[in-house]
C-alpha cells in the first residue's frame, strides 16, 4: 500500500500582525509594532501550498483560530458586549487585547505532535496538541486546534486524539516543531526524534541562560507514551542552550529531517555523535539508512542560520529518491547561506534542489516554511479517510485566493485592533471558511 507524507500549511488568519509577542524570537521581536499586511501573508501561504500541489505533493490546509479570542479576554475579567470587552481590554490592558488577537496559529508546526500508524501500538494516527503553554498567546489555541483537528481526521478507525499535556511549565509542549520522525518508506515502522531544551526534574540536563527553553524532556516523554510509541522506535535528545540562547526557541529553527536524513547545524545539539549513532542503530534495526548532513559554524554561523531560517525549511522526498529544499527568500539573500547551499547542490548529495519561496510576512514574525506545516505521514486508506474539504486542488485554490481577497485587511496596526468591526470581519470570514473546508462547528462563536 502506498503511503505520503502530506504537509497541512496554516492558513494565515485574518488578524495577522506583528505584536512582537515571543521572547525568545529574534524576528517577532525585532518587527515589533511595524504595520503588516493580512492579505499578503495568507496569498504568500496559499502560493507555497499551490505551488508543492502542481510539483505532486499531497497538500492540506489547516484553518486558522478565532481573533481577537474574546472568550479569554473574558476569563481575565473584562466583560460586557463583545464590543465593550475589546473597547475595554483596549483601554486597560493593550498588551492583552494584542495577545488575544495573534495569529500566531499560522505556524501548525506548533499544533500537535503526529506520530503515523506504522508507529503505534494500536496501528493508528495519533495527534496530541500543544499546550504552548510558555507564551499566553499561544495557550489559549490548543482547544480550537484539538476541535479543527478532530474535524479533519474525524474517523476513530484511523485516529486517536489526544488533549494537550497539563498546561504547567513542567509539561511544556511546543508540537512538531521539536519533533521528526525518520523512517525508509513513510509507510513503515520508523524511529521518532523528540527534541528538548530542558528538563523540568532532572537538574543533570544544563539550560539557557538567557531565553526560554520551550520544549521539557518530560512532555516529549509524555507524548511518546500517550501515542504507545516502542523504546525501538524513540530518541530523546538535547538542544545546545547556547543556541537556544542565539534565538533558536525551536529545533526546527535548527535541524530538519526527512526520510533517512538529518539536515542540522553542527551546533544544534548536545552529545551529538551519540545522538547520531543512536539514530542511525534504531533506524538500521528497521531497514532504514540514517544520514546526517552537519553544517559546519565556519561556514554558516548561529546567527546567519537564524536570520535567513535556513533550517526552517522543507525537505520533501521526490518519485526518484532526491530531496528537494523548500527555503525562504531571505536564504538567498543571505552571501554565507547561499553559498552553503550552491556547495552543496554542487557536491552531489541526497538534496538535489533548492526552490525559494517569498513569505516575508511570516518571516518578519519569526517564522519560515517549516513552521507553516504540519507533517501527517498517511497511507491511502488513511488519506481516503480524511476530510476531503481540507485537501488542496486547483479548485480550492482559487475558492481560497478569492476569500481571501474579500476578507483581508491589507493592513494592520496595533491601534486596528481595538476595533469592534475587526472581530465581525474575522467571524463572518471563518463561518465561511467552515463551509468550504467543509469542518462544521468548530469555533466558539459557532458553537456557544
Amino acid at each position: 500500500m502506498k503511503s505520503f507524507e502530506v504537509n497541512f500549511d496554516g492558513l494565515v488568519g485574518p488578524t495577522h500582525n506583528y505584536g512582537g509577542l515571543s521572547f525568545g524570537n529574534v524576528a517577532s521581536q525585532s518587527n515589533s509594532q511595524q504595520a503588516s499586511n493580512p492579505r499578503e501573508a495568507a496569498l504568500q501561504g496559499l502560493e507555497k501550498m499551490k505551488a508543492l500541489m502542481d510539483m505532486g505533493f499531497v497538500q492540506g490546509v489547516l484553518a486558522p483560530q478565532e481573533r481577537p479570542d474574546v472568550a479569554a479576554l473574558r476569563s481575565l475579567g473584562f466583560a460586557g458586549t463583545d464590543a465593550q470587552v475589546i473597547e475595554r481590554a483596549a483601554k486597560e490592558a493593550m498588551p492583552l487585547l494584542v495577545a488575544s488577537c495573534s495569529a500566531s496559529s499560522m505556524w501548525v508546526a506548533n499544533a500537535a505532535t503526529v506520530s503515523p500508524s506504522a508507529d503505534t501500538a494500536d496501528g493508528r494516527v495519533h495527534f496530541t496538541a500543544a499546550n504552548l503553554n510558555c507564551k499566553y498567546h499561544r495557550s489559549i489555541e490548543h482547544p480550537t486546534t484539538s476541535r479543527v483537528l478532530g474535524a479533519m481526521f474525524a474517523d476513530q478507525q484511523h485516529f486517536a486524539h489526544h488533549a494537550a499535556l497539563p498546561a504547567v511549565a513542567q509539561f511544556g509542549d511546543e508540537g512538531a516543531a521539536n519533533h521528526t520522525r525518520f523512517c525508509r518508506d513513510y509507510g513503515e515502522a520508523g524511529v521518532e526524534f523528540f527534541v528538548f531544551g530542558r528538563s523540568a526534574f532532572d537538574s543533570r540536563y544544563p539550560a539557557p541562560q538567557k531565553y526560554p527553553a520551550r520544549q521539557t524532556l518530560e512532555a516529549s516523554q509524555a507524548v511518546a507514551r500517550l501515542h504507545g510509541l516502542s523504546e525501538e522506535g524513540v530518541v530523546f535528545a538535547q538542544q545546545n542552550p547556547a543556541v537556544i540562547d542565539q534565538g533558536v526557541f525551536h529545533n526546527d529553527v535548527i535541524a530538519v529531517g526527512n526520510g533517512e536524513l538529518l539536515f542540522h547545524h553542527q551546533d544544534a545539539f548536545l552529545n551529538t555523535e551519540q545522538m547520531l549513532a543512536e539514530l542511525h542503530g534504531k533506524l538500521a534495526a528497521r531497514g532504514g539508512n540514517f544520514q546526517s548532513i552537519s553544517v559546519p559554524r565556519d561556514q554558516v554561523a548561529v546567527e546567519d542560520a537564524v536570520r535567513s531560517y535556513l533550517f526552517n525549511s522543507q525537505l520533501l522526498s521526490r518519485a526518484d529518491g532526491s530531496m528537494l529544499l523548500i527555503v525562504p527568500e531571505e536564504c538567498r539573500a543571505n552571501p554565507r547561506v547561499w553559498q552553503y547551499l550552491q556547495g552543496l547542490l554542487a557536491a552531489g548529495g541526497p538534496i538535489r534542489e533548492v526552490k525559494v519561496f517569498d513569505l516575508k510576512q511570516s518571516m518578519q514574525n519569526g517564522g519560515g516554511p517549516a513552521c507553516l506545516r504540519l507533517r501527517v505521514a498517511l497511507n491511502e486508506t488513511e488519506l481516503a479517510a480524511v476530510n476531503p474539504g481540507v485537501i488542496m486542488t486547483p479548485a480550492l485554490y482559487d475558492t481560497l485566493t478569492a476569500w481571501v481577497n474579500k476578507h483581508y485587511r491589507d493592513a494592520l496596526r496595533e491601534s486596528d485592533l481595538a476595533d469592534p468591526q475587526l472581530l465581525l470581519e474575522c467571524r463572518t470570514a471563518l463561518d465561511e471558511l467552515t463551509q468550504i473546508l467543509k469542518l462544521g462547528a468548530v469555533y466558539p462563536f459557532q458553537i456557544n
